[in-house]
């Protein structure tokens, strides 16, 4: 990586179909937490995962069900897990509800996905102070604070964060942190 090309390099080896979710910096010494579309999640120690070449496949994280997809890639910190369906139903989960286990599983529940609930749109790292911003496929925003989100065990589909109109979903989140407050003169 420190003589990129014009054209750019291969950074990692994929399989058609596949695509890459997420990207990050560690210092080899944290846990990892994988979470995908159907609700399941499964936390690591990052030394299960050998160093390799650019162009190498990688080794299997998660073990995904046919058609299942990898929303979430959490390098962990202090705080807790927030998880959020496209129906606009979501939790906050203490990260020591997530058992560590190694690597290539199935994973445990990360949020109970129903037919009420739709398919899990993400899974991001929040403390209480932080604020969520919140949008739908027709272009609808909600800007809401993290404190004001249930804190839930793993194993239940959570409460509505949004009202989801028919025909709409939720297509993504981010976390925003709190803007400081000026101090008058």
């Amino acid at each position: 990586f420190s003589r990129p090309r014009a054209n750019g390099i291969i950074g990692m080896g994929l399989k058609d179909g596949d695509e890459l979710v997420a990207a990050a910096l560690t210092d080899g010494q944290r846990e990892i937490l994988l979470v995908s579309d159907n609700g399941k999640g499964i936390r690591f120690p990052e030394d299960q995962v050998r160093p390799m070449g650019r162009t190498a496949a990688g080794v299997r994280g998660i073990k995904q069900p046919k058609g299942g997809r990898l929303i979430s890639l959490l390098i962990l910190n202090d705080g807790e897990i927030l998880t959020i369906s496209e129906l606009g139903y979501g939790k906050r989960t203490a990260i020591d509800d997530y058992p560590l286990r190694g690597r290539g599983g199935q994973g445990v529940f990360a949020q109970r996905i129903t037919d009420k609930t739709g398919s899990l749109v993400t899974a991001i790292q929040v403390v209480a102070d932080d604020e969520v911003m919140l949008i739908t496929e027709t272009g609808n925003l909600i800007r809401t604070a993290v404190g004001d989100i249930s804190t839930l065990g793993r194993n239940t589909q959570g409460v509505r964060i949004i009202r989801i109109t028919d025909g709409d979903r939720l297509v993504g989140v981010d976390r925003i942190e709190p803007e400081a407050e000026e101090d008058e003169a």
